[in-house]
């Protein structure tokens, strides 16, 4: 369907202080530097900041294209509306570990949002070696109760069918569908890899059971409505410091299946723990360690408070679910894996390794990790993954 786009402008950093002015959120007489801060593949993002105070603001743009592609990949400016419902949403649930939405506008698909500046997206500090104690005990805080709060245990079906309404997201998800579930998975569809990789590609390619796997994964993706999902729930899709943590970019939020937030985060910890000396994995098993026992907890937590499901006292029910849950996000995790090695877009943890030799052996392991996760996923516990992870050391390079 063609969209209007006939009132749609692209701000500059003039207009966005322009805009931050006549919304009341800065001083009107106050001296503003604006600086365009995006380097993600699809927005805009201007970071306006009171020269006086130090005080700032984010005001964010969707475009009606892929930024990285340009318009030949046209996409919907609805995923803004989308990204600040997310974030209200998310935030009405777990209020300490998202930004404030102060203004959104879906015809100029802006979003006006509290400053993060003083903290750091986490791939780039992970990458740098930075600590972050309080991470993992937050993220799996965060997505268990995104995914309760938002689930059949919680809402009652007509609600929770309004809301999934709502974040209705055929245009991201296409996004998602494409280039996690298929492209990496077939020889003749589009990938960006090394030369030296090509062997390992095509033992991807070449497993049928693998293939089989990534087919019922992508089914899950598509069809099942669990919980309202981040969607893209990266170590670059959050902001942190030693104490605080906050979730951003929630403009592929949809209604699916609960492992793939959990998969989504996983995975990520997983390729710093490939390219880390033995001390730097033991830091980030730790990590992958509270991540899952603080879902778990708050999970348990929320379904023995919280849930108003008819079903709620039957005994294994929960234990099922959260089984589920695990082996759905070791699956995907598995599909992050290979798609960021062999995809179209990649992980800066891997691509920062600058001695090609060992690139490739680290984007080799993940290729193997990744199609153990898909494949053996029933059979894996974080403890497993871990043994499989100390049994991959790189040759010669390590970040920490």
């Amino acid at each position: 369907m063609t969209q209007n786009h006939s009132n749609f402008k692209i701000l500059t950093n003039e207009t966005a202080i322009t805009l931050a002015k006549k919304l009341g959120l800065v001083n009107s007489d106050a001296s503003l530097n604006c600086k365009e801060i995006g380097d993600g593949n699809l927005n805009y993002v201007f970071h306006i900041t009171d020269t006086a105070t130090n005080k700032g603001i984010i005001i964010k743009q969707a475009v009606p294209y892929a930024k990285v592609l340009g318009e030949s990949w046209p996409l919907t400016l609805k995923r803004a509306a989308i990204e600040a419902n997310a974030l209200i949403h998310f935030k009405s649930y777990c209020p300490e570990f998202v930004p404030q939405v102060y203004y959104s506008d879906e015809q100029l698909a802006i979003t006006v949002m509290e400053d993060l500046s003083h903290l750091k997206i986490v791939r780039t500090g992970l990458i740098d070696g930075d600590p972050y104690p309080l991470l993992s005990q937050h993220i799996g805080e965060y997505v268990a109760k995104t995914t309760f709060f938002t689930s059949d245990y919680h809402l009652e079906p007509p609600a929770k069918k309004e809301v999934a309404r709502h974040f209705t997201n055929p245009e991201l998800c296409k996004i998602t569908e494409v280039f996690i579930f298929t492209d990496p998975f077939f020889e003749e569809l589009p990938g960006d890899f090394e030369v030296e990789l090509t062997d390992a590609a095509k033992k991807i390619w070449n497993d049928q059971e693998v293939i089989l796997e990534v087919a019922k994964l992508k089914q899950s993706f598509e069809t099942e409505q669990e919980a309202l999902l981040h969607g893209d729930l990266h170590t670059g899709s959050i902001f942190a410091s030693k104490t605080e943590t906050k979730v951003i970019d929630p403009e592929f939020a949809f209604y699916g299946p609960v492992g793939f937030d959990l998969g989504q985060y996983t995975a990520n910890l997983l390729f710093q723990a490939v390219t880390r000396n033995a001390a730097g994995k033991e830091e980030i098993f730790t990590y992958l360690h509270e991540f899952w026992n603080a879902f778990e907890e708050t999970y348990t937590e929320l379904w023995n408070t919280q849930n108003k499901s008819p079903f709620r006292h039957v005994n294994g029910y929960l234990t099922y679910l959260l089984t589920k849950f695990k082996r759905d996000a070791f699956g995907f995790a598995g599909c992050e894996l290979i798609r960021r090695t062999i995809g179209l877009s990649h992980v800066a943890d891997l691509n920062v390794i600058e001695d090609k030799e060992t690139r490739v052996a680290a984007k080799t392991i993940s290729l193997e990790i990744g199609a153990r996760l898909i494949k053996k996923r029933d059979e894996l516990d974080v403890p497993a993954i871990i043994e499989v992870l100390k049994q991959h050391t790189l040759p010669s390079y390590t970040t920490l």
